[in-house]
């Protein structure tokens, strides 16, 4: 980038004596401005802005950490808490005991009694969600994002008790769930009501509520790593050591907490697959990724073609649940082990013991009920239901595709079909080894899970996720790029070709010097300035046209501008990122700033207004649409004749000249888009 060179001015000048309405405004923002200079560490101030770094994290932190740490302690606990709650409920509906201790529903002798049971559950929820809040009721990763997009991650202290309590009882009454979800929106709870003890801002919150739901997931599947993944990926919306570094110390802390309070892992521990499995079985990964990509798919359009079906009943929402909860009976008692979480299942899968009967009941059954009582609203996760409809998805895989050990297929699978349905690759391929602690399938998990995730992101526009949110009226982008505004700097798109008033210049001088020139209408704020362009202050289009009305009124000359000009605009500098530009003019409400070299003079050099800042989108509409061939077969050997550099190329975009023309070129790039 190259730095424009700064013009000369023309001295001329206005201003009357302000109104007091705009001396009150004029005096807000000097007042503002000056406040904000005195904080240090924000906006490119004089003293932070030469250290400008590759991140803009502070000491505060460490207090942030420790608060994490103390939340990933709790977080553990919370874990234990509501898997024993799990194992009561499921004792107490299947087999009428008092113990907590995790069991398989399918195990159960209530023979055609077995129906009954999750309707009763689902009545349950339903009576909770509407008298005691309606949060409880959905997946809990999406009221998670809710909470932090929309509603500056604070939690009602109700939910941390409700919800837990809730997905125990629709899990232990046979829902076809997972644990993690209910267990990320409880976390999450615990870390936002702690958050809001604390004199925090929205970010910090959200970075505590965030270290409450991954230390829960680190806790309940001893996956710290992947944790921390699935909150860079899905929750934290950015990628800044401020919040990771917070979020991984929770997980971290869960993850040792673990080892005391329910043991290490594996969760599913597998036999070692081959570490090299040639091009072959990388292609069957290849045709893996595909085919989880399309089931992802599917089970996100059944998901949501169920809800749209509960939404058309001519009864309360709070009787959906039940209506899901007896199809969830009915597919119990056909597949008994559909119901409940279905870790001995997942076992089963990735052992390699895979029977027809087993594929068809998860793919079909399992599917099914998981989908239709998910549509009515009920309470409960959806990781694990994944994992398990994946291995079943790799158990018929492996009757095809080469033969790479027990379980392999499955695992592959059922990892793949995670990174596509949660759009989060990295946190499906790291949380399959984690759960197995087989490192030896690492290549073909990449292989699978990113064939996946491009699937889905191809053929679907929102994740089974992210459009629950989208339903509810709100867009979500998950793409992450380096901001324009952050390259550039003031210096880049500044105007140097501007009016500026002398301070010595009187009324009528300048009511004169309006009447011969058109210059009133070139600009929407005037620079005051002494003899050696030292800024003196500003008048606006507006407070200029006053001023010189006001001649007729006054005997003489008039006053000079220097007398009636406020000291201290807010301003700019050359170097400043226009991001802090930008906050800048947010904050002051102001969309015109002068820009002076820094120092005790305050040397104006130009303008920047908001329709310079539009050269910076230029620019990336041109790296983003403007596609051109740079490099010629024919010219390869001659010594790149026909090339030319991006700033040459970029250049014309970015130069100076009429706003106007600006804007026009940004409305071109767009409609040629």
């Amino acid at each position: 980038m190259t730095q424009k060179k700064s013009s000369s001015f023309t001295p001329q000048s206005p201003s009357t004596p302000p109104g007091s309405s705009h001396e009150q405004t004029i005096s807000h923002h000097r007042g503002l401005w000056q406040t904000l200079r005195q904080k240090a560490g924000q906006w490119g101030n004089a003293e932070s802005l030469g250290k400008l770094g590759d991140f803009t994290t502070s000491p505060r932190v460490i207090i942030i950490s420790l608060l994490a740490l103390i939340i990933g302690i709790l977080g553990a606990f919370v874990a234990l808490a509501l898997l024993k709650l799990i194992g009561i409920f499921t004792n107490l509906f299947f087999f009428q005991r008092w113990r907590t201790d995790l069991v398989s529903p399918a195990g159960n002798h209530l023979g055609p009694l077995v129906i009954i049971v999750p309707v009763i559950g689902a009545l349950i929820i339903g009576v909770m969600a509407r008298y005691g809040s309606e949060r409880i009721r959905g997946h809990g990763i999406p009221e998670a994002i809710e909470s932090i997009l929309i509603n500056g991650s604070r939690i009602q202290p109700r939910v941390a008790i409700l919800k837990p309590l809730s997905s125990a009882i629709s899990i232990g009454s046979g829902g076809p769930f997972g644990a993690e979800g209910p267990i990320i929106m409880t976390g999450g709870a615990v870390g936002s009501m702690i958050a809001q003890l604390f004199h925090l801002t929205s970010a910090e919150r959200k970075t505590l509520l965030v270290a409450g739901a991954v230390a829960g997931m680190s806790a309940t599947f001893a996956s710290p790593v992947a944790a921390v993944l699935l909150a860079v990926e899905l929750l934290l919306f950015e990628w800044k050591p401020r919040s990771m570094v917070p979020v991984a110390i929770a997980s971290a802390t869960a993850a040792i907490m673990r080892r005391y309070l329910m043991g290490e892992g594996p969760l599913f521990p597998v036999p070692h697959h081959p570490l090299f499995i040639g091009p072959q079985g990388i292609l069957g990964c290849v045709v893996a990724g595909i085919l989880a990509g399309g089931m992802a798919m599917l089970l996100t359009v059944a998901v949501y073609a169920a809800e749209d079906a509960f939404q058309h009943l001519p009864i309360h929402w709070m009787w959906w649940p039940a209506i899901g909860g007896l199809g969830i009976g009915i597919g119990g008692f056909i597949f008994p082990q559909a119901l409940g979480v279905g870790y001995d299942t997942i076992q089963s899968l990735l052992q390699g013991n895979i029977s027809t009967q087993l594929i068809l009941g998860v793919l079909l059954v399992k599917s099914l009920i998981w989908a239709f009582s998910l549509g009515s609203g009920t309470s409960g996760g959806v990781l694990a239901p994944l994992l398990m409809m994946g291995g079943a998805l790799g158990g018929l895989e492996s009757l095809v595709l080469p033969n790479e050990g027990l379980g392999f297929w499955p695992l592959i699978s059922m990892a793949a079909i995670l990174g596509g349905t949660m759009r989060s690759p990295f946190t499906g391929i790291i949380f399959a080894l984690e759960l197995t602690h087989d490192i030896n399938v690492l290549l073909p998990l990449l292989v699978a899970c990113t064939i996946a995730h491009g699937f889905t992101v191809l053929f679907m526009r929102r994740s089974i996720l992210t459009e629950k949110i989208s339903r509810r009226g709100y867009h979500l982008t998950r793409e992450y790029a380096t901001d324009p505004l952050e390259i550039l700097f003031v210096r880049d798109v500044m105007r140097t070709t501007v009016v500026a008033l002398s301070a010595k210049m009187q009324q009528h001088e300048l009511a004169q010097l309006f009447a011969t020139s058109p210059i009133q209408h070139s600009q929407r704020l005037y620079p005051v300035i002494d003899a050696n362009q030292d800024l003196k202050g500003v008048l606006t289009a507006n407070n200029l046209h006053t001023f010189i009305q006001e001649k007729e009124k006054q005997e003489g000359g008039g006053p000079l501008l220097a007398q009636t000009v406020k000291p201290d605009p807010v301003v700019c500098y050359l170097d400043e990122p226009l991001r802090i530009v930008v906050y800048r003019m947010a904050e002051t409400n102001l969309t015109v700033l002068p820009v002076v070299e820094r120092g005790q003079s305050h040397k104006l050099v130009g303008l920047v207004s908001l329709t310079d800042l539009l050269k910076a989108r230029v620019r990336n509409l041109h790296e983003e649409r403007s596609r051109e061939r740079v490099l010629h077969l024919s010219t390869l050997f001659s010594a790149g004749q026909n090339t030319q550099t991006v700033d040459e190329t970029v250049a014309p975009a970015l130069d100076q000249g009429d706003p106007e023309e600006v804007q026009e070129k940004v409305r071109n790039e767009s409609t040629q888009a």
